[in-house]
């Protein structure tokens, strides 16, 4: 990969398996968005970044940043040091994978905070994509550091003291409806000690699921995503309907429950079942094959 810096920004060349659509609406973010010229613009670990690539040409071109948040930031959040070729190469020996991998060739698993990642996923619970940034979104803006980018307005993930100043009543008015309790009960466990994601992370994926779990508003599900996209566990296989859907339509041919869908993929996928569940995850929504449109 070699890197050109610009005016306040990078063009980073020779880059394999990166295309923003793919990384940024597969599912696993919820603070991009789409310019209008076709670029995402996001904000993670405190920082606002435009991202826009060319994937036939491996070019990717960040905008709004320097080499040294780069080499800090950037580079392990987009995954950059994984050969991914390797994975799809693996993978694609089962045709199904095959098929997926074709239609979200351009996806990077995010290295993204995990306790942004916690409340994030808490929201999520039986709600919609649109719903969920929205709920993000006001959190941020209303207990979040504010942030300049091109004119407008950006803010923060809050962190766990400036979420500790906010009552229910406040966090009511992110609009994450039932969810809001368990906010409230997420920060005061994470700000008091009682659960400390940097130990769970350091755990194999069942201890961490178990503990993860202690959270109110944490279910399997949540858990897993939280453990595969901040947590580095790839062996997690987050289980929403989508993901059920496609792995009972494909592979197991009858309606199952979550555990042995977990049991299938831990057998089927091993350590490589993360990056499976989202080329599933992606091409199952891309064709609507759930009609649900819960995440």
């Amino acid at each position: 990969m070699k890197i050109n810096e610009i005016e306040n920004g990078l063009i980073l060349e020779d880059v394999n398996d990166f295309d923003a659509r793919h990384i940024f609406e597969c599912g696993q973010c919820f603070r991009w968005t789409k310019d209008e010229d076709g670029s995402y613009t996001g904000i993670a670990f405190g920082k606002v970044l435009n991202v826009r690539s060319d994937y036939e040409k491996g070019i990717v071109i960040l905008d709004n940043t320097n080499l040294k948040d780069f080499r800090e930031i950037w580079f392990d959040y987009f995954d950059l040091g994984r050969d991914y070729g390797a994975i799809k190469k693996e993978l694609a020996r089962e045709p199904v994978l095959d098929m997926a991998i074709k239609h979200g060739k351009g996806i990077r698993i995010l290295k993204q905070e995990p306790w942004e990642l916690l409340i994030s996923y808490i929201i999520s619970a039986n709600n919609s994509i649109p719903m969920i940034s929205r709920s993000i979104g006001l959190l941020s803006e209303m207990y979040g550091r504010n942030i300049q980018y091109n004119g407008r307005d950006y803010y923060a993930f809050p962190t766990p003291s400036e979420l500790q100043k906010a009552d229910l009543e406040g966090l009511s008015l992110c609009r994450a409806g039932f969810r809001c309790k368990y906010i409230y009960q997420a920060v005061r466990m994470i700000s008091e000690g009682e659960i400390k994601l940097e130990e769970i992370a350091a755990r194999d994926i069942g201890e961490a699921r178990k503990e993860l779990m202690k959270i109110p508003g944490v279910g399997p599900k949540v858990a897993d995503c939280i453990m595969l996209f901040s947590m580095q566990k790839y062996d997690a296989y987050p289980v929403d309907v989508w993901v059920k859907r496609v792995t009972e339509y494909f592979f197991l041919g009858r309606d199952v429950k979550m555990k042995e869908i977990h049991n299938f993929a831990s057998k089927k996928f091993g350590n490589l079942a993360g990056f499976a569940q989202e080329y599933l995850f992606y091409y199952a929504r891309l064709h609507k094959i759930n009609p649900d449109k819960s995440i």
